[in-house]
C-alpha cells in the first residue's frame, strides 16, 4: 500500500469572509509548512499545530471543507477522520484545514455554522496520484464518524407555520449559542450590491437582522420586484431599498442607509417580534439539520434556542409544512419516478433499473439494483441471498421488497431492492425475475432464505434453477406461536422453540432425531405440526444447499431498518436514502478493509482461532490416504478427510472452514489452515465486494411538479383505515338548523360569497 505524504501550509492571522451564496473563503494570515501522511496521528498533528503556534492543544478544533462544498465544515477529531479527509479528496489537488481555537476549552460549544474570527487555515497538497473514487458531497458526524449527504435549502422557501401568540425577545437571549445565533442573524445583511436568490429570501434576512439589532421596520414597497423599507423610530434616516435583477429571479439592495438615531438596540421592550414566517423558517433548519427528528424534539430545540414555548400541535403542524416544502409532495413523488430511473441509469451504468405502472397510470413496482451492488455480489459474496419484505410508512400502499447477502466478514451487503404497491405471488415472481437477469454472470447455484409462506416455494426454483430454498426458522417459530400459544401453558411453548432451534442448528441426523424427539416428548400434535413444515427446507443436517450455517432472515432486517425508522417520506426520497445508506456502507467497508493485514476478514480470524484452541486437546490418529481418525477426551471419534474438506461432524461442510476436528488434523500434517478456508472469507474477496463506488445522483435537473405537468405515473391506493368509523352527531327530530344570513346585506338564505347585492 503506496504511503500518502501530504505537504500541509498552516496559515494564522487570517479572517473569513462570507459571500452572497453563503460560501466562506479565507484571507489573510502568515504561513509554515510541515509533512503529512496517510499514518499521521491525529494527537501528534494536533501538537504540532499547537507547538506551532504557541496554542493550548486542548483549545483547538480542526475542521475542513468537502470538495464542491465551501459551506458545511467538516470535524476531524480521530485518526480515522485524517483517513477520511484524504479519501474524500483523492480527486482534488489541495485540501483547507481549519484550526479555530477556543477560548474557554473546557466548555462544550457546538459548532456553528460560520467559523469564528481567530481560525487558522491549513493547506494541504497531495503527492500522490489519487484513485479515481466519486464521493458526494457529504458531512461527518463528529460523534459517530458516519459519512450522510447534505442537501442544500430551497432557494425561494416559504412556509406558515401556524402558530399563536408567539414571541422571540432578543432581550431574553443570553447563552453563548443564542449569541452566537444573533451575530450570524447581525451579518445577514451586509450592505450595497448584496444579491438574495429569492424577494422570499431577502425578506426572511431582513426580519433576523432587524431582530437581531433591535429595532422594527415598516414596508413602503413590498411588491415582488422590488421592497422598500423604513425604520418605525421617529425621524429615523435608516431605510433600504432592493429590487429584482432583471430577467432573473436574484435580489439586489440597491440602496441602503445604515444609521440608526432611534436608539436601535438600547429598548429591550420594544425588540420585534419574530413573525409565524420566521418561526417556520427556523423549522426548516432544524429539519435541514436533523431531517428525522420528531415534533417534540423540534418544539425542545426552539425552547432551548430562542425561549419560545411550543406546544405539541402548534410544533407538529409547522414540521409538516416545512416537510412538505423541503421533500415535496408524496403525490407528486411518484410522478418523479421515471426521472429518477434514467438518473441512475446514466451515473451509475449497469445498474438495473424497472419502473412499471398499471392501466390506470397508478403505481406497480420499482426494481433497483446498483452495479456496485451487482459486482460486489458476484466477485466477493458467497451464493447465499435473503429475501424479505416491510412495508413503507406511507399514506399510500408502499412495500419494500429486500434481497441481501453476506459479505467475508458476516456483515451485511444490499443486492437488490423493489418498492411495489401490494405484497403477492405475483410481485415476488416479478422481483426475481428482475433479479434473475441482473445476477447474469452468476453460474452456481444460489440458496436462498425466506418465509415459506411468502409465494416463493414456486416461483424460486421456476426462476432460479437448480437453486435452494432455505426457510427462515424464525418465521417458522412465529407460526410455530401462533399455532399453539392457546393450546399450551407459557412455559411448554417456549420449550418447544428451544428444542425446534436446537433442531434447526443440529449438523448431524442424529441430532437432528434427538431435538424431535425431545419435542415429541413434550407435545405429539406440536412435533407433528414442525415435520409437517418440510424440515428438509430448514434442518441443517436435512438441507442440500448451502447456507454456511445462516437459516433466519435477520440480515436482510439491517437492510429494511434503514426504511422502518424513517418517518412518511415521498417514495423519492426513500429510496435515495437507501443510495445514500448503501454509499456510505460501502465507503466505509473499503476504508476499514485496507487496515486489515490477514489473509481472512477479522470475523472468520476469530472463528479460527476458537477451532485451534479447541483442537489442541484432541488426539489424531494417522488413516489411509487422506483420511484420519480423531479422538476427543470423552471418547468421541470422528473421521476427517483432507481431500474433500469433510468431516464427520458436518461443521466444516457448513460453516466453509475447518472444524476442530480438521485443525487437529491439518496442524498434524503441516497444512496450511488458510489453504482450507472458503474464497469468501479472504480479505481479498473482502476486498473485491466493495471494490466498486456508487456515484451521486444530482438533482439540479429534477422536474418540478406545475399544474401543466403530464402525469406518468400516479400514486397508489391509500392505506385502508382501521379502528372504529368516526361518530356522525344526529340531529333529534324536530331540531331545525340556524339559518344562514348575510354579513353584507344583512338578507336570509345565503352568505357573503354568494349575495349580488353590489357593494
Amino acid at each position: 500500500m503506496v504511503k500518502r505524504k501530504l505537504v500541509v501550509i498552516c496559515q494564522s492571522g487570517g479572517k473569513f469572509t462570507t459571500s452572497s451564496d453563503g460560501s466562506l473563503s479565507y484571507n489573510g494570515g502568515e504561513a509554515h509548512a510541515i509533512t503529512v501522511s496517510s499514518e499521521s496521528k491525529f494527537d501528534e498533528l494536533k501538537l504540532e499545530m499547537a507547538d506551532m503556534w504557541n496554542y493550548d492543544p486542548n483549545a483547538l478544533t480542526m475542521k475542513y471543507f468537502l470538495p464542491n462544498n465551501k459551506k458545511t465544515l467538516i470535524t476531524i477529531s480521530s485518526n480515522k477522520d485524517i483517513q477520511h479527509m484524504i479519501d474524500f479528496h483523492e480527486n482534488s489537488a489541495t485540501v483547507d484545514i481549519y484550526v479555530m481555537k477556543d477560548d474557554n476549552p473546557t466548555t462544550d460549544v457546538s459548532p456553528a455554522p460560520m467559523p469564528r474570527n481567530r481560525s487558522r487555515k491549513t493547506t494541504v497538497s497531495e503527492s500522490v496520484t489519487p484513485h479515481s473514487n466519486s464521493i458526494p458531497d457529504a458531512s461527518i458526524s463528529e460523534e459517530t464518524g458516519q459519512l450522510s449527504t447534505m442537501t442544500p435549502p430551497p432557494s425561494n422557501a416559504e412556509s406558515f407555520l401556524l402558530v399563536d401568540n408567539l414571541n422571540l425577545e432578543v432581550s431574553n437571549v443570553g447563552d453563548a449559542e443564542q449569541q452566537e445565533l444573533l451575530k450570524i442573524w447581525k451579518n445577514g445583511i451586509t450592505g450595497l450590491h448584496q444579491q438574495f436568490n429569492s424577494v422570499h429570501e431577502f425578506r426572511e434576512a431582513l426580519s433576523r437582522y432587524s431582530i437581531a439589532h433591535g429595532f422594527s421596520y415598516t414596508y413602503k414597497k413590498n411588491e415582488g420586484r422590488r421592497v422598500t423599507v423604513h425604520c418605525k423610530g421617529e425621524g429615523c434616516p435608516w431605510r433600504i431599498h432592493a429590487s429584482r435583477v432583471a430577467t432573473t429571479q436574484l435580489f439586489r439592495i440597491k440602496k441602503m442607509i445604515e444609521t440608526h438615531t432611534c436608539g436601535a438596540g438600547t429598548d429591550a421592550a420594544n425588540r420585534p417580534q419574530a413573525s409565524r414566517k420566521l418561526l417556520a423558517s427556523i423549522v426548516r433548519e432544524k429539519l435541514l439539520e436533523t431531517p428525522h427528528s420528531k415534533p417534540r424534539e423540534i418544539a425542545e430545540e426552539i425552547r432551548r434556542d430562542f425561549g419560545i414555548e411550543l406546544r405539541y400541535c402548534q410544533a407538529w403542524r409547522g414540521v409538516e409544512t416545512a416537510r412538505k416544502e423541503l421533500q415535496g409532495s408524496c403525490k407528486d413523488s411518484y410522478n418523479q419516478l421515471p426521472w429518477l430511473s434514467q438518473k441512475i441509469v446514466e451515473t451509475n451504468p449497469g445498474s438495473v433499473v424497472s419502473l412499471n405502472s398499471r392501466e390506470d397510470l397508478s403505481f406497480h413496482q420499482f426494481f433497483v439494483a446498483f452495479h456496485a451492488s451487482l459486482v460486489g455480489f458476484q466477485n466477493g459474496c458467497r451464493p447465499l441471498i435473503f429475501l424479505d419484505t416491510t412495508t413503507i410508512r406511507s399514506k399510500f400502499q408502499s412495500e419494500l421488497l429486500t434481497a441481501t447477502a453476506l459479505d467475508g466478514n458476516d456483515g451485511f451487503f444490499p443486492i437488490a431492492l423493489a418498492v411495489v404497491d401490494v405484497v403477492n405471488d405475483a410481485n415476488w415472481q416479478w422481483f426475481l425475475m428482475q433479479l434473475k437477469s441482473a445476477l447474469t454472470t452468476i453460474c452456481q447455484p444460489i440458496t436462498f432464505v425466506a418465509d415459506r409462506l411468502m409465494g416463493l416455494r414456486q416461483s424460486i426454483p421456476l426462476i432460479f434453477e437448480n437453486s435452494f430454498h432455505g426457510y427462515c426458522v424464525d418465521h417458522l417459530i412465529e407460526e410455530l406461536k401462533q399455532q399453539f400459544d392457546k393450546t399450551y401453558t407459557q412455559e411448554v411453548v417456549p420449550v418447544v422453540i428451544a428444542h425446534m432451534e436446537d433442531a434447526a442448528q443440529a449438523a448431524t441426523l442424529d441430532g437432528f432425531r434427538k431435538s424431535i424427539q425431545s419435542i415429541k416428548s413434550i407435545s405429539p400434535e406440536a412435533c407433528d405440526w414442525i415435520l409437517r413444515t418440510e424440515p428438509e427446507h430448514w434442518a441443517n443436517a436435512l438441507f442440500e444447499g448451502s447456507r454456511y450455517n445462516h437459516n433466519v432472515c435477520g440480515v436482510a432486517k439491517s437492510f429494511y431498518s434503514w426504511v422502518s425508522e424513517l418517518p412518511a417520506l415521498p417514495i423519492l426520497h426513500v429510496v435515495d436514502t437507501i443510495r445514500c445508506n448503501i454509499m456510505e456502507l460501502m465507503y466505509n467497508c473499503r476504508v476499514e478493509s485496507n487496515q486489515w493485514l490477514t489473509r481472512l476478514t477479522p470475523s472468520l480470524e476469530d472463528q479460527l482461532q476458537k477451532e485451534i484452541f479447541k483442537a489442541q486437546s484432541l488426539q489424531v490418529l494417522l488413516g489411509l490416504s487422506s483420511s484420519f481418525e480423531v479422538h476427543d477426551s470423552l471418547g468421541a471419534m470422528h473421521v476427517v478427510n483432507v481431500d474433500l474438506w469433510d468431516c464427520s461432524c458436518r461443521e466444516w461442510q457448513l460453516n466453509g472452514y475447518p472444524c476442530s476436528h480438521a485443525v487437529a488434523v491439518l496442524q498434524h500434517i503441516g497444512k496450511d489452515l488458510y489453504d482450507y478456508c472458503s474464497k469468501y472469507y479472504t480479505t481479498d474477496a473482502y476486498r473485491l465486494t466493495y471494490s466498486e463506488t456508487i456515484n451521486p445522483i444530482s438533482t439540479a435537473d429534477k422536474p418540478v411538479h406545475k399544474e401543466s405537468t403530464p402525469v406518468q405515473i400516479h400514486p397508489p391506493p391509500l392505506l385502508q383505515q382501521y379502528g372504529p368509523p368516526k361518530r356522525r352527531r344526529i340531529r333529534s327530530i324536530g331540531v331545525v338548523k340556524r339559518p344562514l344570513r348575510c354579513s353584507k346585506c344583512n338578507g336570509m338564505g345565503h352568505n357573503k360569497s354568494t349575495c349580488h347585492v353590489n357593494s
